[in-house]
C-alpha cells in the first residue's frame, strides 16, 4: 500500500499506492448500481379475472369504435383510417366531445405492436375516458 519509490537521483520517495482503493469503490458502485430499485411505470387496466367470463354483444346505438392494426397506418375511428396520430387525435376528441355519453370500443389487430395501442390508452387517460372496452378474440 505504501510504498517507497526511487526518483533518478536514487532518493526514496513516500507514496501511496491507490489500486486497491480504486478496486473497492468499484465494487461498491457495482453493488450500489445493481441493487438499486428503479420506478416502474404502469398504466392500470383492469381485465376479467374468470376465464368462463360471459361475452357481451356490442350494441350498435351508442359506441364509437377504434381499430388498432398490425401494420401502419395503425388506428382508425368507426372505419376511418389516419396516417398520422395527431390527425387521429383530434378526431376522436371532435367525435367524443359530440357524443359524451358512448362507450369507447377498442378492437386491436392479434398481430399489433404494443406501442400504438398504449398510445391510444395514454390518450384515454389523459382525456379522462373510463368507458371503455377492448375487444378480444375468444
Amino acid at each position: 500500500m505504501i510504498g517507497l519509490e526511487q526518483d533518478d537521483a536514487g532518493s526514496n520517495i513516500l507514496g501511496l499506492d491507490l489500486t486497491p482503493l480504486i478496486d473497492i469503490i468499484f465494487i461498491v458502485l457495482v453493488f450500489l448500481l445493481l441493487t438499486a430499485n428503479t420506478q416502474l411505470l404502469s398504466l392500470p387496466i383492469e381485465v376479467p379475472t374468470e376465464s368462463t367470463s360471459q361475452l357481451q354483444a356490442l350494441s350498435q346505438d351508442k359506441h364509437l369504435t377504434i381499430n388498432v392494426m398490425a401494420s401502419q397506418p395503425y388506428w382508425a375511428l368507426d372505419g376511418e383510417e389516419f396516417e398520422d396520430f395527431a390527425k387521429f387525435e383530434q378526431a376522436f376528441i371532435s367525435s367524443f366531445k359530440e357524443k359524451p355519453d358512448v362507450k369507447v370500443i377498442i378492437a386491436a389487430d392479434k398481430q399489433a405492436k404494443v406501442q400504438p395501442l398504449m398510445t391510444l390508452l395514454a390518450l384515454m387517460q389523459r382525456q379522462q375516458i373510463s368507458n371503455t372496452q377492448i375487444l378480444m378474440e375468444p
